[in-house]
């Protein structure tokens, strides 16, 4: 087990250091064709990460935006706060009393809107469950919890539950591994934690023993695991990933505006749902808020929608929270898929509906025909990368066409313009 691998913003984690590759060879692409069209352009490249040695984390930067830890709050409210009544939402539940561990590098307390949301937590690595050196546990426990903070339409989707911060990985001097995470997991089930959220996922895709049966006894002792899909899914291949495609864990994958899957996320039959992960507002580090992409945000958009229903109906079972969440999203169909599984959540649908759910979800009955039913209009799975970069080549060779298309018309036209005039000059002087 190399250990593990932690998304990170943008589309996060190791698919982001094949991305960037990937990118470069199309805006290499893009730009050669804007040369061969005479356009001029300034790009600038994705900015270089270094690969951890020892199979640590590795955190994928976007040259494009620049995240400032302590920086200033995003005044507006994110899309995917606005698709939401929030006043009815939080006339069902606000999360109050319900614990939500996270599992990731630290929740930084210093960050205003987290501050009365940290209630404990442990650290399994050098430095404080409290403080994150990378601000990817502190965006993750935000969505779920941030309170709310004049100023900004950012808030958490359950703004009164408690975050119990379990640092397992983020050291400046030990990274996490698959030991560590199962600590911290052992160690949220001993806390009480009602909620679990794991926004990572393993190396290599690698099943690890210790990890699955630690996740095992977790779910057995009634605990609610949320975990990030993966980030590796540009190229829409099927593909396991741990801890997510563990029994009982609830895998999230992440959608877009759209509500199709984002182009990043991991595909597979373990999908159980998926949630907004693109363009994701978040608290960061020492304060403030920016903007991040990737699984490890959808995740965190569903443990919110959990721990309202939680707290709504506390007598309820881990398993009857899931099958609520999965039978209420917005269906791509008659039942699951493996781009977005049972559909985009739609919080306002879980909470409104006060009937007792099973244990798992059911699949809608088939429409009879000359029934009158409407059937269900079929899923995309969203844009690949090489299919993204073959729309912005043939767009770019179409300007370029256009343009040359263009120039050459204006110097018929002149050409005919200057015979003609010629012509009646010469007829004047004869």
């Amino acid at each position: 087990m190399r250990g593990l691998n932690v998304e990170g913003h943008k589309a996060g984690s190791r698919s982001r250091t094949s991305g960037r590759t990937s990118g470069t060879r199309a805006l290499k692409r893009v730009l050669g064709v804007l040369a061969v069209t005479g356009v001029c352009v300034t790009a600038t490249p994705f900015a270089p990460t270094a690969a951890a040695s020892d199979g640590g984390p590795d955190f994928g930067l976007s040259a494009s935006t620049e995240c400032v830890f302590g920086g200033d709050v995003i005044k507006s409210t994110p899309w995917s706060l606005q698709r939401i009544l929030l006043d009815q939402l939080w006339e069902h539940s606000t999360g109050k009393g319900v614990k939500v561990a996270v599992i990731d590098t630290g929740v930084d307390k210093r960050n205003r809107q987290l501050t009365a949301a940290v209630s404990g937590g442990k650290s399994y690595v050098d430095g404080s469950a409290t403080r994150d050196i990378e601000g990817h546990g502190t965006r993750v426990a935000g969505i779920i919890a941030a309170r709310p903070l004049k100023g900004t339409g950012f808030v958490g989707l359950a703004p009164d539950a408690d975050i119990l911060s379990f640092r397992y990985t983020g050291g400046q001097e030990k990274q996490g591994n698959s030991r560590t995470m199962s600590q911290a997991i052992e160690a949220a089930v001993a806390a009480g934690a009602d909620i679990i959220n794991i926004s990572s996922d393993t190396a290599n895709r690698q099943d690890n023993g210790t990890l699955r049966d630690t996740v095992a006894a977790a779910v057995r002792k009634g605990a609610l695991i949320v975990a990030a899909a993966g980030n590796d899914g540009a190229d829409g291949k099927f593909a396991d990933t741990y801890p997510a495609a563990y029994d009982g864990v609830l895998a999230v994958g992440a959608s877009d505006r759209n509500d199709e899957r984002a182009f990043f996320s991991q595909s597979g039959d373990f999908v159980d749902v998926a949630a907004p992960g693109v363009g994701m507002v978040s608290t960061v580090p020492g304060g403030g808020q920016c903007t991040a992409d990737g699984t490890s945000f959808a995740a965190p958009y569903v443990a919110g929608v959990a721990a309202l229903l939680k707290e709504k109906h506390p007598e309820w079972k881990a398993s009857q929270i899931v099958t609520r969440i999965e039978e209420t999203a917005q269906r791509p169909g008659r039942g699951p898929n493996g781009f977005i599984g049972w559909g985009v959540v739609d919080p306002v649908a879980a909470l409104s509906d006060d009937s007792t759910p099973g244990t798992a979800p059911e699949p809608d009955p088939p429409v009879k025909a000359g029934s009158g039913g409407v059937v269900p209009m079929a899923v995309t799975m969203g844009e690949t990368e090489a299919e993204r970069e073959r729309r912005t080549a043939v767009y770019v060779l179409g300007t370029g066409v256009a343009l040359a298309l263009v120039i050459a018309g204006s110097g018929v036209a002149v050409r005919d313009w200057r015979t003609r005039r010629t012509g009646r000059t010469g007829r004047t002087g004869r």
